[in-house]
């Protein structure tokens, strides 16, 4: 059963903007405490070893400005931040990433799909939601939970908010291997079905736009297992090359399911195909069939004096005979040749 979506709720400071889910301060101890968008800037003047978390949804242009000024954020970042419909990737500007991934939900046998951006400093996580997304508010109830591991700094919530990205692909791609199973029936149908052939095409499109989304982000996350920056610590590493082994799977499964698919397709078009030259060759045998009498008949319906055994006294009951073996016959040829 899939979970149901999270709207995102509303802000305990009725203060924020409605844009803003989240905006806290965590101490060196993982130890939580909200801040407005204002106090972004005195909590990162003090060097205690805290940092800051900011969840936005849809946010207006306003609110990204505000904290571009709290963080000193890259205008390029801001502005692609601010415009969905980003491709999946990573950037560096100065000593912080902007990392765009895609996000994607089951919702009534329909897969819809959005974006998390992510800006990743020294003392600061901001993700910023767009489009059918859940709420990271689980995410975040996990790494509260640990906050051992929230000493690592937000690299590791970064790490957290793409493992549930991750980790939300893998009940869509097994719904999609039990989509093909079902069709598997029609698929080996003899009988063309229009609608079998619709729903294979839907199932690979979906399939497609799920590769899209998983692929690209191998790399990123192939990126930060890698990175000799900073702001990714050598014990969070490991963690991002564990999501990456995770992405890496689902791409393979999607990779594998989409050869499935495309056999499945030329399959179910051979077996039509074959079952309309098996009908082509029905049809052309019974009008063989009809065709040796028809020819013959007309032979003797034709207004001529001098025709054999037009005179003789057993002529049509030959005639019926002969009729009857050549059908026969012919019946006989075309059983042995399986055309009917």
């Amino acid at each position: 059963m899939q979970t149901p979506t999270h709207h995102s709720p509303p802000p305990a400071d009725k203060q924020q903007p409605a844009s803003v889910i989240n905006c806290v301060v965590y101490d060196r101890h993982g130890m939580r405490r909200d801040i407005g968008l204002d106090e972004i800037s005195d909590v990162l003047a003090v060097d205690d070893g805290s940092f800051v978390w900011v969840g936005l949804y849809e946010p207006a242009a306003s609110v990204l400005y505000q904290l571009q000024d709290e963080f000193q954020l890259h205008d390029l970042a801001v502005e692609d931040a601010q415009n969905a419909h980003q491709r999946t990737k990573l950037e560096t500007y100065g000593n912080s990433f902007f990392a765009v991934m895609r996000t994607a939900q089951e919702e009534h046998d329909h897969i819809d799909y959005g974006e998390t951006h992510a800006f990743l400093g020294p003392r600061y996580l901001v993700t910023v939601r767009h489009g059918k997304s859940r709420s990271y508010t689980g995410v975040r109830e996990r790494v509260q939970r640990e906050p051992e591991m929230l000493s690592l700094g937000p690299s590791y919530c970064l790490y957290a908010v793409m493992d549930c990205i991750v980790d939300n692909y893998r009940p869509i791609v097994d719904s999609f291997h039990h989509t093909l199973d079902a069709l598997e029936k029609d698929i080996f149908s003899d009988n063309f079905r229009r609608v079998t052939v619709l729903k294979l095409y839907d199932l690979k499109r979906e399939l497609t736009r799920m590769r899209l989304a998983v692929a690209p982000l191998q790399d990123v996350l192939a990126q930060l297992s890698r990175s000799q920056s900073s702001l990714v610590p050598d014990e969070v590493r490991l963690y991002f090359r564990d999501v990456h082994d995770h992405a890496q799977r689902v791409n393979e499964a999607t990779d594998t399911l989409r050869e499935m698919l495309t056999s499945a397709m030329n399959l179910n078009l051979s077996l039509v195909t074959l079952a309309q030259g098996e009908t082509v060759k029905r049809l052309g045998a019974w009008a063989a069939l009809l065709a040796a009498p028809t020819l013959i008949t007309s032979w003797y319906g034709m207004n001529f004096h001098h025709m054999p055994e037009l005179d003789g006294r057993h002529a049509y009951p030959l005639l019926i005979v002969a009729v009857a073996g050549v059908c026969g016959g012919l019946y006989w040829w075309f059983k042995r040749a399986r055309w009917l």
